[in-house]
């Protein structure tokens, strides 16, 4: 098992390398910064980027707005499942609502969203929207995958209704509540950055990486880019972490 982490860790640090010598070929390729700046320019303008004095507000602001909507759709999400995988009439009114969410394009949702809220609100709401389909089907697929015998069984022995969420339904469903919060982050960090260009509120990455694209500052788009995807994949990572710890205490 460990020679297997090992030779799995070394086999990424090794695409990472091909992906840098991919983008240092094509590089050199282009001959312009303004097309495509070489990996070590790139490296020098993160650092810039790091060391601004505006860099805690951006990435603050872009982090709060996620985790507004996280809280929100996860909230919704999960409780909404719950109660839909309990009663059948209740999934049966919420699927039209879901598929439609799931179905409008992120891009239509935005520019509705401009219409109607303020930019500081918009990347909320398209995270909101984004994600609570993710978590709330993930929900409902752990109650449909949940053997009924061990309901059958807790209120054969007496449990309440209560008793019985909380020490049946929850534990069976805690894989799939933590996949769809997986997935659901994923997608949502690339919306709020998605509503940040569109809305420009005053702070954010979406705002500082379309400001860069108008002034053809390429090494700094790539710059913000690559922090927000070290975002992303922490939140993931942490995410993923928790899952293995709440498994293995189950």
């Amino acid at each position: 098992m460990r020679n297997s982490s090992k030779k799995n860790t070394l086999t990424g640090f090794i695409s990472v390398l091909v992906m840098l010598a991919i983008w240092k070929v094509l590089s050199l390729y282009f001959k312009s910064g303004f097309i495509l700046p070489s990996p070590e320019d790139t490296l020098i303008s993160t650092v810039k980027v790091i060391c601004t004095a505006e860099f805690l507000k951006i990435i603050g602001a872009t982090i709060l707005r996620g985790l507004i909507g996280f809280v929100i759709a996860a909230i919704l999400g999960v409780g909404l499942g719950i109660l839909a995988g309990m009663h059948d009439s209740l999934a049966a009114w919420m699927k039209p609502i879901v598929v439609t969410f799931r179905a409008t394009p992120v891009v239509a949702i935005i520019l509705l969203a401009l219409i109607w809220f303020t930019p500081n609100t918009v990347p909320v709401f398209i995270a909101f929207l984004t994600m609570f389909p993710l978590i709330y089907i993930n929900v409902t697929d752990g109650f449909n995958s949940m053997d009924a015998s061990l309901v059958e069984m807790a209120k054969f022995y007496g449990a309440s209704g209560k008793k019985i969420v909380t020490e049946v339904y929850i534990p069976s469903i805690i894989p799939f509540i933590i996949s769809g919060i997986s997935s659901a982050t994923g997608i949502g960090w690339r919306a709020i950055i998605v509503g940040e260009v569109l809305a420009q509120p005053t702070y954010g990455i979406g705002t500082v990486m379309q400001s860069a694209q108008t002034f053809l500052n390429v090494d700094i788009l790539i710059a913000w880019t690559l922090i927000a995807v070290l975002l992303s994949s922490g939140f993931e990572a942490i995410i993923r972490w928790e899952e293995r710890r709440i498994v293995t205490w189950k």
